[in-house]
């Protein structure tokens, strides 16, 4: 009988963490601080904007939002970019993506300081994550990591598959779990007969974007399946990359859709945004 990987339990100890964390800094008269730059007025950022401030109001940090029209130019926005940097009041930055199609969301990346990149996208941080020397994680790869260490599954030694190459989940999981000790592969569009790489995996983690793409004759008994998509069946109901209702009879351990890798997420960006602050501060 397989076992469910409950993200909303996880989280839950990994932001309850943070708040008590929170708690002790605040004493020394320390706030900590997210701001947040969503430019334009796309639905599902919204969405994510709102609950990344519903998060900061619970574990206790100031959070600041500058929502830009659509038609902001990228100078405009490189100037509140620098801005922020500048400010001492401000931890972490997070410039919610995707932006409007006139604006180049590589510079915005690059131009956000490393010591606030609290998302760990830019190019800085992505070195040290290769090295292993790193100060932040990205929030997705870092969640799947933190469910694997509370429900005590070691990867050490294990087959690793990842599904998908993509630069913000793709090939940063597959290096946390190089550094867990895991055999790691990353497959994508190009892998040629995908389903007996997969069918070899330990561990699989799904992260294609592509509707119940992973199917059960693609996963090996006892496998331990984390599913990273989040998208609508042709019914339009919330599901993930893995076809969950015939793909889980088979698993020792899997994750739900949605319930599952989605609230890790924000919780590891709770976590960034003070180890952000902490070390800014001077403090371990």
């Amino acid at each position: 009988m397989y076992k469910i990987i409950d993200g909303k339990l996880v989280s839950q100890s990994v932001k309850d963490d943070v708040k008590a964390q929170t708690l002790k800094l605040k004493e020394q008269g320390i706030d900590v601080t997210l701001a947040v730059i969503i430019v334009g007025d796309d639905p599902a950022s919204r969405v994510y904007v709102n609950n990344k401030k519903k998060a900061c109001e619970y574990v206790g940090f100031k959070s600041l939002e500058y929502a830009l029209p659509s038609d902001t130019t990228q100078q405009q926005l490189m100037d509140l970019v620098n801005e922020l940097n500048n400010r001492e009041d401000v931890n972490g930055i997070l410039c919610q993506l995707p932006l409007p199609k006139h604006l180049d969301e590589k510079e915005i990346i690059e131009a956000i300081s490393p010591l606030k990149d609290v998302d760990a996208f830019h190019a800085v941080n992505v070195g040290k994550i290769m090295i292993g020397d790193y100060d932040f994680l990205p929030c997705t790869p870092a969640g799947v990591m933190e469910m694997l260490s509370y429900y005590d599954i070691d990867v050490t030694g294990k087959n690793c598959v990842v599904i998908g190459r993509s630069n913000i989940v793709g090939k940063p999981m597959a290096m946390l779990l190089l550094h867990k000790n895991g055999t790691v592969t990353i497959t994508h569009s190009r892998t040629v007969d995908l389903k007996n790489v997969t069918n070899k995996a330990d561990v699989l983690v799904a992260a294609i974007g592509k509707a119940k793409f992973v199917t059960a004759d693609m996963v090996k008994d006892d496998a331990v399946v984390i599913d990273v998509g989040m998208n609508r069946d042709q019914n339009g109901k919330l599901c993930g990359d893995v076809d969950f209702e015939n793909v889980a009879p088979k698993c020792s351990y899997i994750t739900p859709v949605p319930g599952g890798v989605g609230p890790m997420t924000i919780a590891v960006l709770m976590k960034n945004t003070l180890k952000a602050c902490k070390l800014q501060n001077n403090l371990k």
